[in-house]
């Protein structure tokens, strides 16, 4: 993987052997005052680039349609190119090879990972999303269908708004349903960022109004 000044790792997730993952950071070269859609466009080239030096295909990567629900899907890469799957907000695998991602701008990107069965998830939840539950219902999803004990899961929240700039702490709720689901508390790391305290590095929907960028979080495993 190459290091990129544009795309943040962090630390937990770093140290776990074969393990790839990433959140890109605000490009300052693009235009982003439009509607979701067309920022989203603008910025695909940028988010393929930043995946290149992580050493990841587009062909290789899934993403959801994300509508601040609690549906989480499996995915093995069984099928061919970049896959997109509707009505989404959550997104697992234990394929090596496959990556998968969320969207977001303000909403928490929780990124989850079972070094023992080599198994990671991707969740988007933002007020909405965590009010429903996806973050536990993702750990529900990698005990049931992937054999996944929580007590080997680390769980990374990225940068995300934060009170005093967003009304409502979802990241601390967020947290508190990952240790009522039986995940360590030390396994559970908050970068404690909000994504509204540096406009030169993050984008934010509430700042700007909703006329802003998105950043992309992925995560997979390096294939054997």
């Amino acid at each position: 993987m190459t290091a990129s000044p544009l795309l943040e790792t962090f630390p937990a997730l770093s140290a776990i052997p074969g393990l790839i993952h990433g959140f890109t950071l605000r490009s300052p070269l693009i235009d982003v005052v439009t509607d979701r859609d067309e920022a989203l466009a603008r910025l695909r080239p940028f988010f393929d680039e930043q995946l290149a030096l992580a050493g990841v295909g587009r062909e290789q990567l899934a993403t959801g349609e994300q509508v601040h629900g609690k549906r989480v899907i499996g995915v093995d890469g069984s099928s061919p190119g970049h896959s997109h799957f509707p009505d989404t907000d959550g997104l697992i695998t234990e394929t090596p090879g496959q990556f998968i991602g969320v969207y977001v701008a303000d909403c928490g990107a929780v990124l989850i990972a079972d070094p023992v069965r080599r198994i990671c998830a991707a969740v988007h939840s933002g007020r909405v999303g965590t009010e429903l539950g996806i973050v536990p219902e993702a750990i529900r999803s990698l005990v049931k269908f992937y054999g996944s004990a929580p007590a080997d899961l680390i769980v990374q929240i990225a940068p995300c708004i934060r009170p005093p700039a967003y009304e409502i702490d979802f990241a601390a709720a967020i947290v508190r349903d990952c240790e009522a689901a039986g995940v360590p508390a030390a396994q559970v790391v908050d970068c404690g960022i909000c994504t509204s305290s540096d406009p030169s590095r993050y984008y934010s929907y509430r700042i700007e109004k909703g006329k802003t960028g998105r950043h992309f979080a992925f995560i997979g495993w390096q294939s054997i």
